[in-house]
């Protein structure tokens, strides 16, 4: 019995040393486990923080881009008048060349005329 006795002390401190390794394996674990958590929870928060830098930023071009667009319909509205401005500025002096074309033929024909009735009259009197 006492070959028993000692088989089963050797299996005991077998057993105890078994245990105490899974243990200490355990503890590594759990502290591997807990590190890795805190890891876990301040990419969390970096991640966090990194959404709402990128959710503000979009919000920015957003509004960037919304009044880029404003700013082209203004332009092109205040291009449009200027072109319409522009041509009818163009017909404006258009007319008012061809009016004092007129004018201009119109003096030259009453001058014309004027001299050739000063002449005609000068020449009946000496007659």
């Amino acid at each position: 019995m006492s070959q028993h006795g000692a088989a089963l002390q050797t299996f005991n401190i077998e057993l105890v040393k078994t245990v105490e390794e899974l243990k200490r394996r355990q503890q590594v674990l759990a502290e591997e486990t807990a590190r890795e958590e805190r890891h876990r929870q301040q990419l969390e928060r970096q991640a966090a923080e990194l959404q709402s830098q990128l959710d503000r930023c979009t919000a920015s071009l957003r509004h960037k881009q919304q009044l880029s667009k404003e700013y082209n319909r203004i332009i092109a509205e205040a291009e449009g008048a200027y072109q319409k401005i522009l041509e009818s500025s163009q017909a404006l002096l258009s007319v008012v060349k061809r009016e004092t074309s007129h004018l201009s033929e119109a003096e030259k024909a009453e001058q014309k005329n004027g001299r050739e009735m000063d002449g005609a009259g000068d020449g009946r009197g000496k007659h």
